[in-house]
């Protein structure tokens, strides 16, 4: 499996305007580049390009989502550590066959495939392997 680039790293926080308001002059943003809500995974995002790396800010839609879930165990901060993949569902065959496991299968995202590796394997981090083209840093 080769790992291309850090393709993005998520920040799980109780209150998205308040952490804008805390994350965005550091940035040297004034706005994120591209926030989105993703139904599927009950979260809205601020994502902003620092680079070709992604830097999201993401709280959780629901009291049951895995954002909050994981604000209430450990507090806001780093949950996820994404890296991009030529091909998530190879890679993840590749890392199972390692001993790796996966929580669930790979899921959809806009127009690719990503997986998470279980945190427990990974020094309490999630792991996110991820294959999508990111064709917005193009039209930037």
């Amino acid at each position: 499996m080769k790992v291309n680039k850090i393709d993005h790293i998520c920040i799980a926080v109780k209150n998205l305007e308040e952490a804008r308001k805390v994350w965005e002059p550091i940035l040297g943003k004034s706005q994120p580049d591209d926030p989105y809500v993703d139904e599927t995974e009950k979260i809205r995002v601020a994502r902003y390009w620092l680079g070709e790396v992604g830097f999201e800010l993401m709280e959780s839609t629901t009291p049951d989502g895995e954002v909050a879930k994981f604000i209430e165990k450990r507090g806001e901060g780093v949950m996820v550590v994404s890296l991009h993949v030529d091909h998530t569902e190879e890679a993840m065959k590749e890392l199972k066959a390692k001993g790796y496991h996966f929580i669930g299968g790979a899921r959809t995202f806009r127009n690719c495939k990503y997986a998470f590796i279980h945190p427990k394997q990974v020094n309490g981090i999630l792991l996110e392997l991820i294959d999508y083209p990111w064709d917005e840093l193009k039209k930037k």
